[in-house]
């Protein structure tokens, strides 16, 4: 099969890691004997030129700048991929790839597939005040793009709760879970190397996550404190960027965590596996709404991978993932996620199997393989369920 896949964001910057997904779903199907065209929208215009090929996928740098100009030039050489396609694949419903996508798909008579893993809308209102014309038309995409398509793919049950309440038939949702890749993420790797960088000798846990809006790192800093004060040396890690990385450190410096705990900034994926390895608790805290029930988060299938004993927020698909691999908190609630850091510190027993468990579940259900699959049936409509 020939499948034209497009994604609105940059497939090679740090900035922008939430392209993970649709790569390792490229990857499986390249594996699998598909042929594999790749549009993206690079950060920096300076490496919009020509399309090259890497590990045997076709890549196309488009122009995201907004405009008239750039975006017909798009609808023009979207035309012509979906020419050599046979399947249409979009990933999130940003205009400038969701009107290309659309007309790959329709001026082709193709199938398109709608992979539906965040509610965009919700992320875009909650992350700053946005221009009142742009999230309308983010907001009209989001909702009419699961019915114009042939087949949905959501990340979790309430994106498919909502594709239900659109009028999405059932027998055009599938469920794709987000996954980890089981030979990066292994526990076998070691973490040797990062506690030597930051010194950390003893007991330590780890947040990841991106440091803006939608993110829970300060519960992670509030909880952080909690512990603390019944257990001296515990050093706590937050790995990754944003906006609002210089404020939570000043909320630290705040707290009086000078010390105890680091801020790494931005670290390559490549190099995350080694960052987990290092912790004795992953931490996946969350607050209750609309952005976190309709999550698979990554976090939490690496950790699983990583083999990892997990404190996490009990919201959304964070129960249903850990399947009893980890020890939940009250969404929201730094008393809770500290005592659950606590319980995990201490109890050692309690640590090793969870973290036997937390393996065996990323192996049977939570990678990448396992997704990409049923993305595959998706495209000819064999419907396949996600074990719990």
């Amino acid at each position: 099969m020939k499948i034209l896949m497009i994604h609105p964001h940059d497939l090679f910057s740090s900035q922008e890691p939430w392209t993970i997904r649709i790569k390792k779903f490229a990857a499986v199907f390249k594996r699998n004997g598909h042929d594999i065209r790749m549009v993206y929208y690079p950060l920096d215009s300076s490496r919009v030129r020509y399309p090259f090929k890497r590990d045997g996928i076709e890549y196309f740098p488009w122009s995201r700048k907004v405009g008239l100009r750039p975006l017909l030039n798009n609808l023009k050489q979207a035309r012509q991929l979906g020419a050599w396609a046979d399947m249409v694949h979009l990933q999130k419903c940003f205009y400038h790839a969701a009107l290309p996508a659309l007309c790959a798909a329709y001026l082709n008579n193709k199938p398109l597939h709608y992979d539906w893993d965040d509610w965009e809308i919700k992320i875009f209102n909650h992350s700053a005040k946005q221009p009142l014309l742009i999230r309308f038309y983010l907001g009209m995409l989001e909702r009419v793009l699961p019915l114009l398509a042939e087949s949905v793919s959501v990340s979790s049950r309430r994106l498919a709760e909502e594709c239900r309440k659109y009028g999405v038939p059932e027998g055009r949702i599938f469920p794709a879970p987000v996954g980890a890749d089981l030979e990066m993420f292994n526990p076998g790797v070691s973490g040797l190397r990062v506690r030597e960088r930051y010194n950390i000798t003893g007991e330590m846990a780890i947040y990841i996550g991106q440091l803006h809006g939608g993110q829970y790192a300060e519960q992670f800093i509030r909880a952080a404190k909690m512990v603390l004060n019944r257990r001296q040396g515990t050093r706590f890690v937050v790995v990754g960027d944003g906006y609002q990385r210089q404020e939570l450190e000043k909320f630290s410096q705040r707290l009086g965590l000078e010390g105890q705990m680091l801020f790494t900034g931005p670290v390559p994926h490549e190099e995350m596996p080694q960052y987990v390895a290092a912790a004795d608790v992953a931490v996946a805290c969350f607050e209750a709404n609309d952005i976190t029930e309709c999550k698979s988060p990554l976090k939490i299938a690496e950790y699983l991978a990583a083999g990892k004993a997990i404190a996490a927020s009990d919201v959304g698909e964070v129960k249903r993932m850990l399947g009893g691999a980890g020890v939940l908190a009250v969404p929201g609630d730094a008393g809770s996620l500290a005592e659950t850091i606590i319980r995990l510190f201490e109890d050692e027993p309690l640590r090793k199997r969870l973290q036997l468990k937390a393996r065996q579940r990323a192996e049977e259900i939570f990678n990448w393989e396992n997704t990409a699959i049923n993305v595959l049936k998706a495209y000819s409509g064999e419907k396949q369920g996600t074990r719990g």
